[in-house]
């Protein structure tokens, strides 16, 4: 109600009164050398009208001058094709970034305005920065991936095989998500005996590595798996970036059974999908891949058996067939070789007989003997009267020399 109305709404003229007009008015800050501000006012009030003209805004811009400092922080400038401002990162913001910006990368920073008051120039505090595409989470993905190649991390040669029938797979991702379910509902209908070990852990986020690592001790400590499947479902870039720290990849390489990587889909690539043994494109291929179809291994067990007892008896018959084949052939050589060795023995006997006093004996030849059986071979061994035996082809006589000649052998 103005001063010049009642409360009814008409004019009291009692109430009128001119406007007080002050005769001195003081002069505003910085009017008049007298009023005049220091700098470092000026600048904190700068600031302070960006702040509030300006929230916190994304900007697009090139990287320029790029810094980084042992403290964490990044110092830089974006600019488009006719301006530049300078820009800094403190370090708990760049603790959330995959790698640094390139020099010239395109990058989205959300900032804060501010005045650098110490120079007086306008700069931004950069709170998040992405890259326009996909170059600095690449940067990042690449330098994991070639650290963990030059320490062996990747070679094929280190990939163990799946275990033909698991009797317990143990499941590393989130308690909440729809990569357990995917994975127990396959696992089961596939393989109901087959017992299935959840290890929670967080799968998104700062603390995700850590949880992720803490899981694969847990598995370590526990010793009770045949294998395990590690992941989680489908996600942005950020969602699944967890799965790409060399930490969690190292984790994985140290596990003692091996391991099934599932992380994201089919499109979706991770250090821990090139670390782990096997690399599945979703949460239910892994469980199709970990665990076998029961009733189809059963029908390949009996096709196996019968295709044995087929080899088995076909083995019997070429067996059989063969035993009277070398029987036969041996029996033959046999008898060649007793005959070889009969024609051989009827020479020796016929050399024998050549040699024996008794073919000799045959020709009409005599042997004389002293009456203690002993050959004699010269006639000058016996004298007149000697008793001799005389042994001839069809028998012997007894004698008694009656005179010698030595040297007559006519």
């Amino acid at each position: 109600m103005s001063s010049r109305q009642s409360a009814s709404g008409e004019t009291n003229p009692e109430l009128f009164e001119p406007a007080a007009v002050p005769r001195f008015s003081a002069p505003a800050p910085g009017a008049t050398p007298a009023s005049a501000i220091a700098i470092s006012t000026l600048t904190a009030a700068i600031s302070d009208v960006l702040a509030g003209a300006f929230p916190r805004i994304w900007v697009v811009g090139e990287v320029s001058d790029f810094k980084r400092y042992k403290g964490g922080q990044w110092y830089f400038s974006l600019r488009d094709s006719t301006a530049t401002i300078r820009c800094v990162m403190w370090a708990q913001d760049v603790q959330r970034m995959p790698a640094a910006p390139d020099e010239g990368m395109s990058v989205l920073a959300l900032c804060d305005l501010r005045v650098y008051q110490k120079t007086g120039q306008i700069q931004m505090v950069v709170r998040r920065l992405k890259d326009v595409g996909d170059g600095m989470w690449r940067k990042a993905f690449e330098a994991t991936r070639l650290r963990l190649e030059t320490e062996g991390l990747l070679d094929p040669a280190r990939k163990r095989a799946l275990p033909l029938l698991p009797r317990c797979v143990a499941v590393i991702t989130s308690a909440d998500g729809a990569a357990l379910h995917d994975i127990v509902t396959v696992a089961r209908k596939r393989c109901p005996s087959v017992e299935l070990v959840l290890i929670a852990a967080t799968v998104q986020g700062d603390d995700a590595p850590r949880s992720l690592c803490r899981a694969l001790s847990r598995l370590t400590k526990w010793g009770g798996a045949d294998l395990v499947i590690i992941g989680r479902g489908g996600g942005s870039r950020e969602d699944l970036w967890a799965f790409n720290d060399d930490r969690l990849a190292r984790a994985v390489a140290r596990c003692p059974v091996p391991t099934i990587s599932a992380v994201g889909h089919q499109v979706d690539t991770t250090i821990c999908d090139l670390v782990a043994d096997h690399r599945a494109a979703t949460p239910s291929a892994a469980a199709e891949m970990a665990v076998p179809v029961v009733d189809e291994l059963r029908a390949e067990v009996a096709e196996y058996a019968h295709a044995l007892r087929r080899q088995v008896d076909r083995l019997v018959t070429l067996g059989s067939a063969r035993l009277t084949s070398v029987t036969r052939a041996l029996r033959v050589q046999t008898e060649r070789a007793v005959e070889r060795r009969r024609l051989r023995l009827d020479a020796y006997a016929r050399q024998l007989n050549a040699l024996s006093p008794l073919a000799t004996l045959g020709r009409g030849y005599a042997a004389v003997f002293s009456t203690t059986g002993t050959s004699v071979t010269d006639v000058r061994a016996l004298n007149a009267g000697d008793a001799v035996r005389v042994r001839m082809r069809d028998g012997s006589f007894d004698a008694r020399v009656d005179s010698t000649r030595p040297g007559d052998v006519q």
